[in-house]
């Protein structure tokens, strides 16, 4: 009976780990027959558990959803992950998730060994969190994107923009992202025929889903530099283009990571950058200590050749 019973917490804990298992597969993983592997399955399901089966030579078996949510069996690592993202979520940004957050921490803590109730307790008495107002989102909106996102499903939603007015969206969703207390939605506008981000405060997502699509290549470089380095751009009130006399890789390393840098060739690199203003742009491409060309804007080029003139004065050469 113990070995039947802790064969059975392992085939539940593989098939939590995988989408879809072939039979054969399993009962490699299990050590035993097919047909055990069928009766296990059997066992779980009079347990409660809504395990699914594919007919046929190559069938296989995966675990459903059902009316009532059966137990999870979880390592060390994930059960502290989970722990954790509890913690956050109790005084997060998803509306309506932080009571039933601290309920779930509740019973997750008094389940957890006293090993792992300790780093739980030591990471959380080390981490101030810091609040503070800001948009929030409600949790069955997060849940409706990420399901898109998942089955790879069109989305359409009401979106309002940076300027107050709505438009009627459709795009294929690729990752959602969280970026401070914001959620950012990072997605193929089907209209736009391009990438583009959008903030979940602002979107009503409009049931039913779209058709499934097949998932694109992603935008380049990490899904998270890429929201970054468009939440940058958008907030730069004077942005500007410059030729760097430098290799990329001597340059990429000195900037953050939302600035582009493009190679041109071997010895000169275009990085595309923004601030508030015109001087704060001077002074940080004055720290790179290399020879540059103004791209555009040209108010930026009378902008330094009025600051050269004025070094020049202070210099006692004009």
């Amino acid at each position: 009976m113990v070995e039947t019973s802790a064969r059975l917490l392992k085939l539940l804990s593989l098939l939590q780990l995988r989408r879809e298992w072939a039979s054969a597969d399993l009962a490699a993983r299990l050590g035993v027959a097919v047909r055990t592997v069928r009766r296990d399955v059997e066992r779980l399901r009079t347990l409660g558990y809504p395990v699914d089966s594919t007919p046929g030579v190559s069938g296989g078996y995966r675990l459903g959803s059902g009316a009532d949510m059966p137990p999870l069996l979880l390592d060390d690592e994930e059960a502290v992950a989970v722990a954790v993202g509890l913690r956050t979520a109790a005084s997060g940004s998803v509306t309506g998730i932080e009571e039933t957050s601290v309920r779930a921490l509740a019973k997750l803590e008094q389940v957890l060994p006293a090993r792992l109730r300790h780093r739980v307790a030591t990471l959380s008495s080390a981490t101030v969190p810091l609040t503070g107002g800001g948009p929030t989102v409600d949790a069955d909106v997060l849940t409706a994107i990420a399901a898109t996102v998942r089955d790879h499903e069109r989305l359409r939603f009401d979106y309002v923009g940076h300027d107050g007015r709505s438009s009627r969206r459709e795009v294929e969703p690729h990752r959602l992202v969280t970026r401070g207390r914001r959620w950012y939605l990072v997605a193929w506008d089907v209209g736009r025929s391009d990438w583009r981000t959008f903030r979940v405060d602002r979107l009503t997502p409009k049931i039913p889903t779209g058709p499934r699509f097949t998932p694109r290549e992603a935008p380049s470089g990490d899904v998270a530099d890429f929201v970054a380095r468009g939440l940058d751009y958008a907030l730069w009130e004077y942005r500007v283009s410059l030729r760097l006399h430098a290799p990329t890789e001597a340059v990429a390393s000195r900037l953050p990571s939302s600035i582009v840098v493009e190679p041109e060739d071997e010895h000169t690199c275009v990085v595309h950058t923004g601030a508030d203003s015109f001087e704060m742009i001077a002074v940080y491409i004055a720290m790179l200590d290399v020879d540059f060309d103004v791209l555009d804007p040209p108010e930026f080029a009378d902008h330094l050749r009025a600051q050269a003139a004025r070094y020049l004065r202070a210099a006692g050469t004009v």
